[in-house]
């Protein structure tokens, strides 16, 4: 079972680098009654560490090759129930059925493929973890982080708050993926911003959708043609109220500037 080759249907690179799982465990900042979500482990190189610091580790894995691999490789820790295995895709799962707590952390090395899904699902779903350390594309990192701003930057910033740990050079994993990877780290999960400016969430992303529709338009330009909420809007006055230019662009506003318009 040791020999498992990596199907890169799945998008598995895995994990190599000691050095690296040690910056992992010190961002996820684990304490002795932390419930632990890993979502692909692989070989379980970074469950292994998980299990020395967290009170109980949860992972799904797609792959039944790696289950039986990994149901003998813990099989101690499953008798004492410290890791749970799920055989199944993270996508399709209803995470309330999987966690007993609402209070959890994700720590994990996913497939690059699903990272956009896995961070809308968890960001804004019923049960949020308190704190997300994934490992992604060195380039999705830096979108998420830097400016100018995206829809992707907005919709982690808008829950939490993301911050770049560590570039992490291809050769570190098994096989060796084309682009560098990054650890992402996103803190301060929750959906107080939406209940403290008493805004829903679906409003605030049908107005980004439609501030970035037309990348080389000027921001107002767009929400008069595509936002459907603009009806009884003088956006010339809102703009001008909250200091924002006529001639911006969507990537030039904060999130502050969204919830500004969203508001009047």
């Amino acid at each position: 079972m040791k020999n498992i080759k990596p199907k890169k249907s799945l998008g598995q690179n895995f994990l190599k680098s000691k050095e690296i799982l040690d910056v992992i465990i010190q961002t996820a900042n684990i304490k002795d009654k932390d419930i632990i979500l890993e979502i692909g482990p692989g070989k379980g190189v970074l469950t292994q560490k998980l299990l020395e610091k967290a009170k109980e580790v949860i992972v799904v894995e797609k792959d039944n090759r790696l289950i039986e691999f990994l149901n003998e490789k813990f099989e101690n820790d499953i008798k004492t129930k410290k890791l749970k295995i799920i055989e199944g895709d993270i996508l399709d799962i209803d995470i309330c059925e999987v966690l007993d707590t609402l209070q959890y952390k994700i720590v994990a090395n996913i497939p690059y493929y699903i990272t956009g899904q896995i961070i809308k699902k968890f960001l804004s779903g019923e049960n949020q973890p308190s704190d997300i350390v994934l490992m992604v594309q060195k380039e999705v990192a830096e979108r998420i982080v830097d400016k100018p701003e995206s829809i992707l930057s907005l919709s982690v910033k808008v829950y939490g708050t993301p911050k770049y740990i560590k570039t992490v050079k291809a050769k570190h994993f098994s096989p060796q993926p084309k682009v560098d990877s990054a650890i992402l780290l996103i803190k301060n999960i929750s959906k107080d911003i939406f209940i403290e400016n008493k805004i829903k969430e679906s409003d605030f992303f049908d107005l980004i959708k439609a501030g970035f529709s037309h990348k080389r338009k000027v921001l107002i330009s767009n929400l008069k043609k595509e936002w459907k909420n603009n009806k009884n809007k003088d956006l010339i006055n809102i703009f001008e109220k909250n200091n924002i230019s006529l001639k911006s662009r969507a990537e030039n506003l904060s999130l502050e500037n969204w919830f500004d318009i969203l508001k009047k």
